[in-house]
């Protein structure tokens, strides 16, 4: 398992009972998982003295309950990255602290290619990715259809210091901006991904991972470089195994460029236990 270790603004706390606790810098929150299917050994103090309380409804969705007074948005930071976090109506912050292990890697990637770097961010949230990137000295493209997030995206990159830098933020549909790219002739020396399960298009178009996945990953390369330094496919989707993005990548990247897959479980490390909380999958092609 890829593991986030080196956060010092957040760590999950303790886990049981389908629930994480967890510290978002001063901020405690405790929020559903459905990954935790194991009890809850004990429900200390922490458990019930939180700052909010996000509860699952039966009909679907649900609320937060805000225990104690909060802001309405605060700053954590990841070595040199910042970001703002809020609570959502759909139990999330803004950010998927996991994905710390990717950005660590791409940086590093990022930093040593030699080269100056292009990378394109697609469904790219608040951008946690896109400033990873343009910190390690990347010129990025952030592509997401969500208007909002894409403004929490530019937040993230002013406030981590990356006004200055070469960022591009583009509010469209994912796949018809990749299509656009291909009739323009612009290429990418990086593609990072994370695809939703299911997707609904502005004219009824439906997007199915396991159905759309392997055609949108051909559709990518033909706006790869001639010599591109990686590919990064996550996955939240339940029942897909990594070992199927590891399968995709060998058919599409590494079949027209060789270079190297891994491909696995992405996690946090639980405090209290010592155990890791699997929070979704990864898939890399590097050259």
């Amino acid at each position: 398992m890829y593991v986030a270790k080196n956060w010092k603004d957040y760590e999950v706390i303790d886990t049981g009972g389908g629930e994480k606790l967890e510290r978002w810098g001063d901020v405690i929150l405790r929020r559903p998982d459905p990954q935790i299917i194991w009890p809850l050994e004990q429900e200390t103090n922490e458990w019930r003295q939180v700052h909010g309380h996000y509860h699952r409804s039966s009909s679907g969705g649900g609320n937060w309950d805000m225990k104690k007074p909060i802001p309405e948005r605060w700053t954590i930071g990841y070595e040199n990255l910042k970001f703002h976090i809020k609570p959502t109506s759909f139990k999330h912050t803004g950010l998927f602290p996991e994905q710390a292990a990717n950005w660590s890697w791409m940086m590093d990637k990022i930093s040593n290619a030699g080269r100056p770097i292009s990378v394109l961010n697609l469904f790219a949230y608040t951008g946690g990715a896109t400033v990873a990137a343009a910190y390690a000295g990347a010129s990025v493209v952030h592509v997401d259809a969500a208007k909002g997030m894409v403004q929490w995206a530019k937040e993230n990159v002013q406030l981590s210091g990356l006004a200055d830098r070469p960022v591009r933020f583009i509010t469209d549909d994912v796949f018809k901006f990749v299509q656009r790219e291909q009739r323009r002739g612009n290429r990418y020396d990086a593609i990072i991904m994370d695809p939703p399960s299911y997707g609904r298009g502005p004219n009824g178009e439906t997007w199915k991972l396991e159905e759309n996945l392997y055609p949108f990953l051909k559709s990518c390369m033909t706006i790869l470089s001639d010599n591109p330094l990686f590919m990064l496919v996550n996955s939240y989707t339940t029942g897909i195994s990594s070992t199927v993005l590891r399968n995709m990548l060998t058919m599409t990247m590494s079949a027209q460029y060789g270079g190297d897959i891994t491909a696995g479980e992405i996690g946090l490390p639980i405090t209290r236990s010592g155990l890791d909380l699997p929070c979704g999958i990864l898939g890399r092609w590097e050259s």
